[in-house]
């Protein structure tokens, strides 16, 4: 019993520190105890309300709102647990990339992440995220905030960044990331480099 109390406390305590909106899969916890002793953690939770079960394997701890209630998991949330679970590399793409840097306000219903793994679709509630495998050389950078903005780039293409994106990545980007890009600028195509150079530009100054 005592282990089992230790085991229980563990696992909502690593929930708790990782905070609301955290979103994982019973290998997260996998250093804690046995396999059917987790999922029995996970399933208490579940009960108590603490914790919600996305899908099979998949569960969160939901952010609320107010007046909405309980909010959906965001997509890069769910995408890293899984990238976790699988031991792949994930990384936002298309009008998603876009949209997490403020370059665009579309909010896709279907978004998508590059991998390194096997290409699937994955459902939540309304939420479709797309892992599509892609070529090495587009997950150089995943993980990092340049793949992110190269990827965004790449998505709203040469004739649509404008001096106004390029003054938003300066504004929203930190110090430490508009200096990496200036270095991560060589993963990049030769038409986008220009761009980046030129969001990095500040912080190379600075």
């Amino acid at each position: 019993m005592k282990n089992r109390l230790s085991i229980d406390k563990q696992v909502v305590d690593r929930i708790y520190g990782h905070g609301r909106g955290s979103v994982f899969t019973p290998i997260d916890f996998a250093d804690l105890g046995s396999g059917a002793s987790v999922d029995f953690s996970l399933r208490l939770l579940i009960k108590r309300g603490v914790i919600r079960r996305l899908r099979r394997g998949l569960y969160d701890y939901p952010k609320t709102h107010a007046e909405i209630g309980i909010l959906s998991p965001q997509p890069e949330k769910v995408a890293q647990a899984l990238a976790r679970k699988a031991g792949l590399r994930v990384q936002p793409a298309g009008a998603l990339a876009a949209n997490l840097l403020g370059l665009s306000e579309q909010v896709p219903a279907r978004v998508v992440f590059l991998t390194d793994g096997t290409g699937r679709k994955v459902s939540i509630g309304r939420l479709v995220i797309e892992l599509r495998k892609a070529a090495p050389r587009h997950l150089a950078l995943a993980g990092k905030m340049s793949g992110t903005v190269i990827q965004a780039l790449r998505h709203l293409g040469k004739a649509h960044i404008t001096p106004a994106r390029i003054a938003t990545l300066r504004r929203v980007l930190k110090a430490e990331d508009r200096q990496r890009l200036h270095r991560d600028a060589r993963f990049a195509p030769a038409w986008m480099r220009p761009h980046l150079q030129a969001v990095a530009e500040g912080a190379r100054r600075a």
